[in-house]
């Protein structure tokens, strides 16, 4: 049953253009999905019925997974099934008209500006070329609202640090998008690539922008780490995380005026309801705006 699985997968990699991080979580929810299956002695996925869909998903509860996980891991159930149907390897869909558990949307949660030129400050005062690249990092990540996959992926060349100052970088489905980038933070990208990845790539000719100290792409799980230590440094907590700076980005440029349109091309949102989630987190600056300028509220 695991043929299958891989082919679905590759389907996503090659067709969809899923990123790595996706197919690996694909990869996990189906092995789990296709083990579930042996233990209750069902030899082929032709004979993985509606029923059994059902009793996956009381296994699921029974084993405390929360419903967000849940519905993730239905959700990527029922694409493979969809997938298997289309390729004729079954003839129904046994998660059709079947619906995903309830799961309540939280909102993001950005953090004030204040704290995010706090956390920013953090590496700088650190002289090591790992920490010159860590300011980069996150001085480009709150300056582009990109995701930490599309950071890590971008390549030497990527950045244009010399007249149009901007980022490239490819979102979900490897969807390209141009995002703008401010003077300031072009150049510290630009002193980053002359001073300090030099020292990082140990002569190997890797084209990755951003390196480890072993002069190999620095990873996700990397970057996540370094993050934790200077938002501990800064006094921000455990919570914060790379998302938060995507979070911050898009709640304090609608909040300085930006157009919701124009934060949608940003963040690279496919639709517009995603990107409204944000509106909700400015209504305390509305209500500030309206009290300062209301004839009557003073």
């Amino acid at each position: 049953m695991k043929e299958p699985i891989e082919n679905f997968l590759h389907f996503l990699a090659v067709e969809k253009g899923y990123s790595e991080h996706t197919i690996s979580a694909y990869r996990n929810d189906l092995t789990g999905l296709a083990d579930f299956a042996g233990k209750e002695s069902v030899s082929s996925w032709a004979n993985f019925n509606r029923q059994t869909m059902l009793s996956y998903m009381l296994n699921l509860k029974e084993r405390g997974y929360v419903a967000t996980t849940v519905a993730r891991k239905v959700a990527a159930a029922r694409s493979f099934f969809s997938f298997l149907v289309a390729e004729g390897i079954i003839k129904t869909n046994p998660t059709e008209n079947m619906s995903s558990p309830s799961v309540g949307k939280a909102l993001p949660k950005p953090i004030p500006i204040n704290q995010v030129r706090l956390l920013l400050e953090q590496p700088a005062k650190l002289s090591t070329a790992e920490a010159k690249r860590d300011r980069a990092m996150l001085e480009l990540l709150y300056a582009s609202g990109m995701r930490i996959s599309e950071l890590v992926a971008l390549n030497l060349g990527d950045v244009n640090t010399k007249a149009d100052y901007f980022v490239r970088c490819f979102g979900k489905g490897r969807k390209e998008r141009i995002i703008p980038l401010y003077e300031n933070i072009a150049r510290t990208v630009q002193d980053y690539i002359n001073e300090d990845r030099p020292k990082l790539a140990h002569g190997k000719k890797d084209t990755a922008l951003f390196l480890n100290a072993r002069g190999e792409r620095l990873t996700r799980q990397g970057f996540w780490q370094k993050l934790k230590e200077y938002a501990k440094s800064a006094g921000l907590g455990p919570k914060v995380s790379p998302h938060t700076l995507r979070h911050s980005f898009a709640t304090h440029m609608l909040g300085g005026g930006a157009d919701l349109r124009s934060v949608q091309e940003l963040l690279g949102h496919a639709n517009i309801s995603t990107t409204q989630v944000y509106t909700h987190l400015t209504t305390e600056q509305v209500r500030r705006t309206y009290d300062k300028s209301h004839p009557r509220a003073k």
